[in-house]
């Protein structure tokens, strides 16, 4: 069994002092590795009828997840980056605020969804995506993540939809 927490690598002080930055790129390098990664996320959620992926990270876990599932893939995108009519959601970041966009016509009421995206911090993106979602009239089944940073509120701020990440670091502030 391939232990996926060998393939994350720790780079301290990025993107700033006292940072200390989970990369994925090691896992994204071993083939085994990832596949085994996407196999376990799909394994945490049944079959949905949509996967969004949050820009630019979970891409890569939202491509490969819906193709796992033959369902189709909705990226969640930072504003003035989807053509086309959309919808919008503002969010508070750490300094300021940021916004994202779903397609309008992206998805119909009721769809199941699964959010995807690579980590969990303070849960800001994810939750913004959820409500784009929600705002769309369909429904989130889950939101899964390869590695959550515990100790930041992103599991509570995201409550009660359902969270699933495979690695937990903890973190304190």
């Amino acid at each position: 069994m391939t232990d996926l927490s060998q393939r994350i690598r720790d780079v301290p002080d990025f993107p700033r002092k006292g940072i200390v930055f989970k990369d994925i790129t090691p896992l994204l390098a071993d083939p085994e590795a990832l596949s085994a990664c996407v196999a376990r996320l799909a394994a945490r959620t049944p079959k949905p009828d949509a996967v969004v992926a949050i820009e630019s990270r979970g891409f890569i876990f939202g491509t490969a997840l819906a193709l796992h599932w033959r369902v189709p893939l909705v990226p969640a995108r930072k504003f003035g980056k989807l053509p086309g009519r959309t919808v919008r959601q503002v969010y508070s970041l750490e300094y300021g605020e940021d916004t994202l966009e779903l397609h309008a016509d992206a998805l119909r009421a009721g769809e199941r969804t699964v959010i995807v995206d690579d980590l969990l911090a303070t849960g800001g993106t994810a939750e913004a995506t959820s409500r784009l979602v929600e705002q769309l009239g369909a429904e989130v089944d889950a939101l899964l993540f390869v590695v959550e940073l515990d100790g930041l509120g992103g599991r509570e701020r995201l409550a009660p939809r359902r969270v699933e990440s495979l690695l937990h670091y903890a973190v304190v502030e």
